[in-house]
């Protein structure tokens, strides 16, 4: 069988057309997945239904016959595993028990306890392994060290994470370890969703560009290179895709500092200048506006060349640089795949 084109992007091959896949593309735009979601109940109780998690992540494959299929499930569910309280309020979003002392630190699970409470999420890896198309790449993955930590110190999504911010100035240590905790988790939770079936992961550090300076390094550079250290030591075979969002000129070089095979980048940079200077060192993933998949049209069509030919030089996935949003319209995404593969 030919190797999966996702994968070989992944080693470094320049392909005539980018594989392509979209961030959240198993979502409320979609409305398969929202009759799917009702059926679950909730978000949390879809995520941890194998059987209908694995349908909503089929989903857009089925429509849309995407080049890679991202396991459904949610960040903050290595945080609830740890013992933390989740739940979603309807149109606010997620909401956890809090962690800003040494003392709630320590009332947490350890890396090694997590497991019994993951594994419906591990099931339907195995599902989407069995049921996936042949050509089709599963892609597993899980939230960043400082964007999950974010959350978990304030208790829900912030502008500025201004509360994680304030817990690393005024009690380093605390925030430290916190910090080693979710790393040490994530090693092991991807490793499993590796054993099940994933042929590629995904570190999500979506809040990577409110770092700066050596808190960049020490907080969204050095957890990457141990995750990605510790999973290549077990699985030397299995790619990893970073995406330090909104890191700017730290998007530079961060493929060779972490080991990471491939960058996915935001939209708030341009696709040449990603091209001359991160894509160099390897596989790019990105970097389509999002809001494109709202608005279509004409100019939908040519910022979606504009970004194959920016990269057509060297290795390239095609994807947003977000995830699409709940307004946008499925037939936009179908104008995008369309344009993407006539070239």
């Amino acid at each position: 069988m030919t190797e999966k084109t996702i994968l070989r992007a992944l080693k470094g091959e320049v392909l005539p057309t980018p594989p392509i896949w979209m961030m959240r593309q198993a979502g409320r735009y979609l409305p398969e997945y929202r009759a799917t979601r009702a059926q679950a109940g909730d978000f949390l109780s879809l995520c941890y239904n194998p059987e209908l998690a694995c349908e909503v992540t089929l989903q857009p494959i089925r429509r849309y016959g995407f080049d890679a299929a991202i396991l459904f499930a949610d960040i903050l569910l290595i945080p609830q595993a740890l013992g933390a309280d989740l739940w979603f309020v309807t149109g606010e979003g997620p909401r956890l028990s809090t962690i800003t002392s040494a003392e709630g630190l320590k009332a947490l699970k350890g890396k090694d306890d997590i497991h019994t409470h993951l594994a419906p999420v591990y099931e339907t890896v195995k599902r989407l392994s069995e049921a996936l198309p042949r050509e089709t790449t599963l892609i597993g993955f899980a939230g960043a060290p400082w964007t999950v930590a974010t959350y978990m110190i304030a208790g829900q999504g912030t502008k500025d994470q201004g509360p994680a911010h304030l817990l690393k100035s005024e009690d380093r240590a605390t925030f430290s370890a916190l910090i080693d905790l979710i790393t040490d988790a994530t090693i092991e939770y991807l490793a499993m969703q590796i054993e099940a079936g994933a042929e590629v992961v995904k570190i999500f550090d979506s809040w990577a560009g409110s770092l700066k300076g050596a808190d960049f390094d020490e907080f969204a550079v050095q957890p990457t290179i141990k995750i990605i250290k510790a999973l290549k030591s077990r699985y030397p075979h299995i790619p990893v895709i970073a995406f330090p969002r909104e890191a700017g000129a730290g998007y530079v070089g961060f493929a060779k500092k972490t080991g990471a095979d491939c960058v996915a980048i935001d939209n708030s940079i341009s696709a040449q200048w990603a091209a001359a200077n991160v894509q160099k060192d390897g596989c790019v993933q990105g970097n389509l506006d999002p809001r494109h998949m709202v608005t279509g049209g004409e100019a939908l069509v040519e910022a979606t060349q504009e970004v194959v030919r920016a990269f057509k030089n060297g290795p390239h996935i095609f994807n947003l640089g977000h995830g699409i949003t709940p307004d946008a319209d499925p037939e936009n995404v179908a104008l995008m795949i369309e344009t993407v593969r006539k070239g």
